[in-house]
């Protein structure tokens, strides 16, 4: 099944997937531990940074391996693909799905790069994504810049996309306050189009804000930093006044961790 398969089915459910970012094959593996115990599918997601560290070739052919080995339903997206040549670079990698952030560009740019995607992907009957409105990056200010359902509306029909990252008080990265989600505002923006709705910047939100944003049209739920966090700072604790140097033995304790989140966040996101 093409991820714009599932995430239309989804949504007639609504229901959502979850899409996390893995760094290594240790997150990785804890990501896919956690799918198969939970019997959830799941996106794995790489951003360019990944992938430069990683490698291409290698991160796309180590996700393919580990969801045939731990049996997930599962798709390879692009995070936050910068340029039409990173996304096409990742589609003749074998990915399943691409985003395209032109979010930052004036409107009819967004528009412009947005599309010459959307034709490229076609090539490969591949799901696209991409961005309208401010959701805040990492080291950015967050703002109350949101995505209005006339735009998106026009946005999506205008670029032929699959699915939309909105806008609606998430940000990427730790929140300072509790998020609050605008929840009226992603009703109406579901009811505007027909695109796969997109929540970046879940790490931190409660979970009945999740719910709720799902019920609302939410099909795609990113989360990355509460997972780089988690095994880092388990990592950490681990190696605090501890002498040994075998990784084999320090890693599985960081990866257990991953997989407590990640069950915890599946339960949240695509309840049994």
């Amino acid at each position: 099944m093409t991820l714009q398969d599932k995430l239309a089915a989804l949504g007639q459910e609504g229901k959502a997937l979850l899409a996390t970012n893995f760094y290594n094959f240790e997150t990785l593996s804890g990501v896919l531990q956690a799918a198969n115990a939970t019997g959830q599918p799941v996106i794995l997601q790489l951003s360019e940074s990944s992938i430069h560290y990683l490698g291409l070739k290698v991160a796309a052919a180590m996700a393919r391996a580990a969801l045939e080995t731990y049996e997930v339903q599962g798709w390879l997206h692009l995070d936050h693909g910068s340029s039409v040549e990173i996304a096409h670079r990742c589609l003749d990698a074998g990915f399943d799905s691409v985003m395209i952030d032109a979010s930052e560009q004036p409107y009819s740019e967004n528009v412009k790069t947005t599309l010459e995607v959307v034709k490229l992907a076609e090539q490969y009957k591949a799901n696209v994504e991409a961005e309208l409105g401010y959701v805040a990056k990492l080291g950015q200010e967050q703002s109350s810049i949101y995505t209005q359902p006339e735009e998106a509306k026009r946005f999506v029909d205008e670029t032929g996309i699959n699915a939309l990252a909105i806008a609606i008080g998430s940000a990427h990265g730790f929140y300072k306050e509790t998020p609050k989600l605008q929840l009226e505002l992603l009703s109406r923006i579901h009811e505007a189009t027909p695109a796969a709705l997109v929540l970046h910047g879940s790490s931190g939100i409660p979970d009945d804000q999740l719910r709720e944003a799902i019920k609302r049209g939410i099909t795609k739920v990113n989360l990355a930093t509460e997972t780089k966090n988690m095994f880092m700072k388990t990592l950490q604790e681990v190696l605090r006044n501890n002498e040994e140097i075998d990784l084999r033995k320090v890693f599985p304790v960081a990866t257990a961790s991953v997989v407590k989140l990640i069950t915890q966040k599946l339960n949240v996101v695509s309840p049994a």
